[in-house]
């Protein structure tokens, strides 16, 4: 979820100045009030370029048509699996402007560079001994080498999250490897169509090297509009399956909404995924508030050899929509998952909480139930079997305020992992 804040006030300023072309005038309304016909006008054409396609296409003819006769979508638009408000505020939305711009200001970025591990194409020629691979890019970013297969789930590789190049989130780290050394890939999963899940520039450079993009209802409008072939986009409904180079693709409810502008969209679904081959399964949460379907999905598509789960970038000014990193343990239990990858946090400041708060506290959750847990350093490739030992590498660069209580004490270590070649370790 790109939350508001302080790049939005400067978008806000640029529609303004475009004035009577982009059919707004120079007495503009606020943007959330706007019409929705309005908004497609500034989207489509006073935009224009690539800031006017960033904000991608809104669906049309049979693609509409099955958007209509979906029995997710009603009233309007499609509905979450539970009642869902997308913010919860007391008195104005300026509460969530003013708490983005001044709520733990010091903390929410590390105090040095976030150390990574620079993956290497040689690191990816073998295939995995266990038939399953993980590679955490960052953020939701997960390369997942499955049965001989390779799934890209929710690729970023752009500097901002943002519909622009010159304000938005910035990246926190680089991304560990290029899309040119990270090489072909089998299917590229997309969770939902905000920015810090899809990214523009990302799907256009992997179009080339993508045999199938699979999206929820609705999102494949965007990677059309982009020059993605619609034969090889994948729409899928809530408990909807495709078979793709040999592995099950299932989309499963998630608790979200759609949005690329400053109106939530009613005719793009959001979904968590399932891939299963011969021998492992895996679930990718994309961004969802906890709900109880996360037990239904165990139960229908697990168990799972391991699950990919948000923690970060939550907020009490949005607790339905994204989980709490307690949330997030509690949601790898009911989907009975063996070993959990948390995602969704480190990369970019979308939310009022310390930077590394969500994996102090997804280890404390994971600690106290019992839930097996990876947290890998950014780009460090590993196999669910034989997952790497915890260590709280995040403590090298966090900033801490002096006597601050540690949520998981036992754990402490003075320094994180031990580097292996290709680790920038912060000192």
């Amino acid at each position: 979820m790109l939350s508001p804040g302080p790049w939005i006030s400067r978008f806000t300023a640029l529609i303004t100045q475009l004035g009577t072309g982009s059919g707004l005038g120079t007495g503009m309304r606020p943007l959330r009030g706007l019409p929705r016909s309005t908004w497609r006008r500034v989207r489509t054409n006073a935009l224009g370029g690539a800031f006017g396609a960033a904000f991608g296409a809104e669906p049309a003819g049979e693609r509409l048509t099955r958007i209509l006769n979906s029995p997710n979508f009603s009233d309007g638009a499609f509905q979450n699996p539970v009642p869902t408000r997308r913010l919860v505020y007391d008195r104005s939305p300026l509460e969530i402007t003013r708490s983005q711009l001044t709520a733990n200001r010091p903390r929410r970025v590390p105090a040095a560079a976030v150390p990574l591990h620079r993956l290497r194409p040689v690191e990816l020629a073998e295939p995995p001994a266990s038939g399953l691979r993980l590679t955490w890019l960052g953020h939701a970013t997960v390369l997942a080498e499955l049965d001989g297969r390779r799934v890209l789930f929710d690729p970023v590789w752009g500097e901002r999250c943002s519909p622009v190049s010159w304000t938005g989130p910035r990246r926190l780290h680089p991304v560990p490897i290029s899309l040119t050394d990270l090489g072909a890939v089998d299917v590229v999963v997309i969770s939902h169509d905000h920015y810090d899940h899809l990214d523009m520039d990302t799907v256009r450079a992997l179009a080339g090297a993508t045999e199938v993009f699979a999206v929820p209802l609705g999102v494949g409008a965007h990677l059309e509009h982009w020059g993605v072939p619609a034969e090889r986009i994948i729409e899928l409904d809530w408990w909807e399956s495709a078979r793709v180079a040999g592995l099950t693709l299932t989309a499963a409810p998630a608790r979200h909404y759609c949005s690329r502008g400053p109106k939530t969209s009613p005719h793009l679904l959001w979904a968590s995924w399932v891939v299963a081959g011969p021998e492992n399964r895996i679930f990718h949460s994309g961004d969802t508030g906890y709900f109880p379907g996360f037990a239904e999905i165990g139960r229908r598509l697990g168990p799972f050899d391991a699950t990919m789960v948000q923690i970060g970038a939550y907020s009490d000014f949005w607790p339905e929509v994204h989980m709490t990193p307690e949330e997030g343990v509690r949601a790898h239990l009911d989907l009975d998952g063996r070993l959990m990858l948390p995602i969704h946090w480190c990369t970019f400041n979308l939310a009022p909480h310390p930077w590394e708060e969500p994996a102090e506290r997804t280890v404390a959750a994971a600690h106290a139930l019992g839930a097996h847990l990876a947290v890998p350093l950014p780009g460090r490739p590993f196999e669910p079997a034989e997952a790497p030992a915890l260590q709280l590498w995040w403590r090298a660069v966090a900033v801490v305020p002096k006597g601050a209580e540690l949520l998981v004490p036992e754990l402490d270590t003075p320094i994180t992992e031990r580097p292996v070649e290709g680790d920038e370790v912060a000192v």
